[in-house]
Protein backbone atom coordinates (compact mmCIF):
# COMPACT_ATOMS: atom_id res chain seq x y z
CA UNK A 1 0.00 0.00 0.00
CA UNK A 2 1.06 3.14 -1.02
CA UNK A 3 1.44 6.36 1.43
CA UNK A 4 0.77 9.97 0.50
CA UNK A 5 3.51 11.90 1.64
CA UNK A 6 1.86 14.75 0.75
CA UNK A 7 -0.87 14.10 4.10
CA UNK A 8 2.18 13.67 6.12
CA UNK A 9 4.03 16.36 5.81
CA UNK A 10 3.17 19.25 8.68
CA UNK A 11 2.05 22.91 7.35
CA UNK A 12 4.66 25.29 6.99
CA UNK A 13 4.61 28.22 9.87
CA UNK A 14 1.69 26.67 11.89
CA UNK A 15 3.47 26.81 14.93
CA UNK A 16 5.92 29.19 16.42
CA UNK A 17 8.91 27.32 18.39
CA UNK A 18 9.99 24.29 17.24
CA UNK A 19 12.36 21.85 18.81
CA UNK A 20 15.11 20.02 16.29
CA UNK A 21 17.82 17.29 17.06
CA UNK A 22 21.60 17.06 15.73
CA UNK A 23 20.15 14.75 12.90
CA UNK A 24 17.92 17.55 11.39
CA UNK A 25 20.98 19.57 11.35
CA UNK A 26 21.75 21.94 8.91
CA UNK A 27 18.37 23.47 10.00
CA UNK A 28 16.74 25.07 7.41
CA UNK A 29 13.29 27.14 7.75
CA UNK A 30 11.16 25.65 6.17
CA UNK A 31 12.03 22.28 7.07
CA UNK A 32 12.29 20.02 4.54
CA UNK A 33 8.43 17.68 6.82
CA UNK A 34 7.36 20.90 6.02
CA UNK A 35 4.49 21.44 2.97
CA UNK A 36 6.32 24.56 0.65
CA UNK A 37 2.92 26.33 -1.67
CA UNK A 38 2.03 28.86 1.33
CA UNK A 39 5.48 29.42 2.82
CA UNK A 40 8.40 32.12 2.11
CA UNK A 41 11.79 31.16 0.61
CA UNK A 42 14.16 28.01 2.35
CA UNK A 43 17.01 29.46 4.49
CA UNK A 44 19.53 28.08 6.46
CA UNK A 45 19.69 28.94 10.25
CA UNK A 46 22.67 28.84 12.18
CA UNK A 47 21.63 27.21 14.93
CA UNK A 48 24.91 25.15 16.61
CA UNK A 49 26.53 27.22 18.28
CA UNK A 50 23.66 29.09 20.21
CA UNK A 51 21.25 25.95 20.76
CA UNK A 52 18.61 28.72 19.39
CA UNK A 53 18.01 30.24 15.70
CA UNK A 54 14.81 32.28 14.87
CA UNK A 55 14.03 32.67 10.75
CA UNK A 56 13.89 36.27 9.58
CA UNK A 57 10.75 35.28 7.57
CA UNK A 58 8.43 34.34 9.75
CA UNK A 59 9.50 34.57 13.12
CA UNK A 60 9.48 30.74 13.90
CA UNK A 61 11.75 30.00 16.90
CA UNK A 62 14.14 26.68 16.68
CA UNK A 63 15.50 25.16 19.63
CA UNK A 64 18.41 22.52 19.24
CA UNK A 65 17.40 19.63 21.59
CA UNK A 66 20.37 18.09 23.44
Amino acid sequence: MSTDNHSQKKTANAQKTYTVTADQLPLSCPSDEMLLWNSHPKVYLPIEKTGEAVCEYCGAHYVLKK
